[in-house]
């Protein structure tokens, strides 16, 4: 099977990474990017959110939305393959460009590849879970579907 690894954003399939400069539109807001909106969403509901929103850049809302100096949602740990589902899902829809990239993706394999992750990256040697890329997968095949 062909596979397809992304990370850096200037790099081919970059654009599949939660840093890339995609807008999302959720919660009747505009985040910069998907990393944004999945970073804020571990402090749903409280002032954090919005300050994570506004963060300069995706580093930096990942920086704050990793930092425990920040109250984590007790739920976290069962929620956040559905909150980072609905970002992808958002961005995706919402950038036509972005959508026809990844269903030209056809079968391939899709990994987030980097040593720097072994939940959403393959860990940089295989052994992480890539959800991220799992993720993504799922969601070309239901916009295969509902084409």
């Amino acid at each position: 099977m062909k596979q397809i690894r992304f990370y850096r954003l200037n790099e081919p399939y970059g654009e599949f990474s939660n840093f890339s400069a995609h807008p999302i539109e959720l919660k009747g807001l505009v985040w910069p990017t998907s990393e944004h909106y999945f970073q804020a969403q571990k402090f749903t509901g409280t002032e954090h959110e919005e300050v994570i929103r506004q963060a300069k850049s995706p580093m930096i809302a990942a920086r704050m939305g990793r930092s425990r100096e920040r109250p984590l949602r007790t739920d976290w740990e069962t929620v956040k393959d559905d909150i980072m589902r609905e970002a992808i899902q958002a961005k995706f829809k919402q950038h036509p460009g972005l959508r026809s990239l990844l269903l030209q993706t056809g079968d391939a394999e899709l990994i987030e590849h980097t040593k720097n992750d072994g939940y959403w990256a393959d860990g940089g040697d295989g052994s992480g879970k890539n959800r991220l890329g799992h993720l993504l997968m799922e969601l070309r095949e239901n916009l295969r579907k509902a084409s």
